[in-house]
């Protein structure tokens, strides 16, 4: 009868010495992830029984898996241990290992970003930040609020497990809004159905078969380009109206709406895009600035990467390759193009529009000293009064962009405003800013700040890793609690800029070491369990009896580390 599952080492170490009769403690195996929360979503977790449930431990469960190790024992009819019998030991098959195109650092980055956007929005619905490579299509970082710990994610009351399991970057649809512009604008370009000096005239609102559509402000005289900085409603209007519903369809299915990107994490939703045959003169002119459709975060993204990048709609990957315990990669994951949506001239129109759209509109708020950023604010009124989604996409550099970042805050209570220019803009900056610094991109008119390597402070005393850190000109805060940092980001060896901040993790029990006690003449099974009990592993020669080991008797080792044991047969 099983007792317990995944008992820690601490009480099974009790347990045996107790040594009860009829009470075994066999070896068993855990997931566990080393940074906790980071990347949560991406990762997912697994069941008590190892089985992948969510994330990439779902997806690629046939792959990390592998097959256990086992002890093999000789019993008699009733289950005794014969004494003429020898245990058989039966070698572990490793399981692949999984590359991800996640940037551990820029994952950083987007979290901290995301944090900080939930104090100051306080959204009811959480909140999400997607980083890609538009070239590419690879997710370099994806983030969601609420979030989970993977080595826990049972934790707390089961109502509010599956708010904080979900991947609203993947799994949840919203209104887009003003970020769908760019679709619109990009069609009429593409179509040569307008001209970048061409004037319209915003009264505050339009009127389309009889109902009035809102535009945010009043916006009097302006070009089409003015019409995109300014978000007009009116304008837009305007611009599906010379589209019609058959050639505004062909662009929201052309950049990849209304489908599955593909994306190989689990819970993916296609969005939500009224049939053709529905859509009326008012529908055709709230779809043009993005109402009346639903997406998920992770198709927007991938849209607007098309429009920075050339005019190529990527799929999204989030996975580079599974690899091999030798690391020979077994399985590539490529980048690839899905189709040519809009020219490379109507692209490169657009990037310097969004530019613009930052400089001179709606998007100040998202602007970089040194750096040409293109951008569109978003924000959308849900179907009750007062629910907001305020969101921003910027990519950067706008002339050759590295990443795109969407940030999508969903149903904030912040007393002041509920708009993307300001709640959202901020975030993406903030991100872009890291991440721009972290790549080298040279900011121009700015003298760029000294390069430094970053130190290696993992295992000191907290007031030895601060000295150093600041001895090195740079800065540091802290995660966790205690008096050791275990681990920092970014990595010891890293070249950053003078100033840059360091996170020391925090460790609040000291490294635990242990002697190795000596094994001659012990079984396999004997000897395992010894070793386990200590907190080391085995790694297991032959069969038999223990003869040999290496490190040897009395050698002091840090937990966790290995212990080579060689076994041969009893001589008759």
């Amino acid at each position: 009868m099983l007792i317990a599952k995944q008992v820690d080492d601490e009480k099974a170490a009790e347990i045996r010495k107790l040594n009860i009769d009829g009470i075994i403690i066999s070896e068993d195996m855990k997931r566990f992830y080393p940074n906790n929360t980071l990347a949560s979503h991406v990762l997912g977790f697994t069941g008590i029984d190892n089985q992948g449930l969510d994330g990439i431990e779902l997806a690629f469960d046939n792959f990390l898996r592998g097959v256990p190790g086992r002890i093999s024992t000789p019993m008699d009819a009733i289950g005794r241990k014969m004494d003429l019998g020898e245990d058989e030991y039966f070698e572990p098959l490793p399981g692949y290992n999984v590359v991800l195109t996640i940037d551990e650092t820029i994952q950083q980055f987007s979290e901290k970003a995301l944090n900080q956007a939930m104090v100051h929005s306080k959204p009811s619905k959480g909140a999400v930040a997607i980083v890609m490579d538009p070239k590419t299509g690879e997710i370099l970082a994806l983030a969601n609020r609420p979030n989970f710990n993977p080595n826990n994610p049972f934790e707390g009351p089961q109502e509010e497990w599956y708010k904080a399991w979900r991947n609203k970057a993947i799994s949840d649809s919203y209104e887009p809004g003003s970020v769908f512009k760019t679709i619109t604008a990009s069609a009429v370009l593409e179509e040569k159905l307008v001209g970048l000096s061409e004037q319209f005239y915003c009264p505050g609102y339009t009127i389309v078969s009889g109902h009035r559509i809102n535009c945010w402000a009043t916006h009097g005289s302006e070009n089409f380009v003015k019409g995109v900085q300014n978000s007009c409603n009116a304008v837009f209007v305007t611009l599906g109206q010379r589209l019609g519903v058959e050639k505004l369809y062909k662009y929201i299915h052309a950049f990849g709406f209304g489908q599955r990107t593909g994306m190989l994490l689990p819970g993916e939703a296609p969005g939500l895009v009224l049939a053709e045959s529905s859509v009326g003169p008012v529908e055709l002119a709230t779809n043009s600035f993005g109402q009346g459709i639903a997406v998920t975060p992770l198709q927007m993204i991938t849209a607007v990467s098309a429009i920075a990048n050339g005019g190529k709609l990527m799929q999204p990957i989030i996975v580079k390759s599974i690899i091999d315990s030798n690391g020979k990669v077994v399985k590539e994951f490529k980048p690839k193009v899905v189709r040519q949506v809009i020219s490379e001239q109507a692209s490169s129109t657009m990037r310097e529009i969004l530019k613009s759209v930052v400089s001179e509109g709606t998007g100040k708020a998202g602007y970089i000293e040194g750096f040409d950023v293109a951008g569109k604010t978003g924000t959308t009124e849900k179907y009750m009064p007062g629910k907001y989604v305020a969101s921003f996409i910027g990519f950067a550099p706008a002339e050759d962009p590295k990443v795109i970042v969407l940030v999508v805050i969903d149903e904030p209570n912040n007393p002041e405003t509920h708009f993307g220019s300001q709640l959202a803009a901020p975030v993406v900056k903030s991100i872009l800013e890291d991440i721009l610094r972290y790549l080298e991109v040279q900011p121009r008119g700015i003298e760029k700040p000294a390069s430094v390597v970053v130190p290696d402070v993992r295992n000191m005393k907290l007031y030895e890793a601060e000295n150093i850190i600041l001895s090195n000109r740079l800065n540091f805060i802290i995660e966790g609690n205690g008096d050791t940092v275990f681990d920092q980001m970014p990595k010891p060896g890293a070249i950053v800029e003078e100033n840059t901040q360091v996170i020391l993790y925090l460790n609040a029990e000291k490294i635990q070491e242990v002697v190795v006690p000596d094994l001659t003449g012990k079984s396999v099974k004997e000897a395992t369990e010894i070793l386990n009990s200590l907190g080391l592993k085995i790694k297991i020669k032959g069969s038999g009896f223990a003869v040999n080991q290496s490190p040897k008797e009395g050698t002091i080792l840090k937990k966790g580390e290995t212990v080579e044991v060689e076994f041969r047969p009893k001589e008759n």
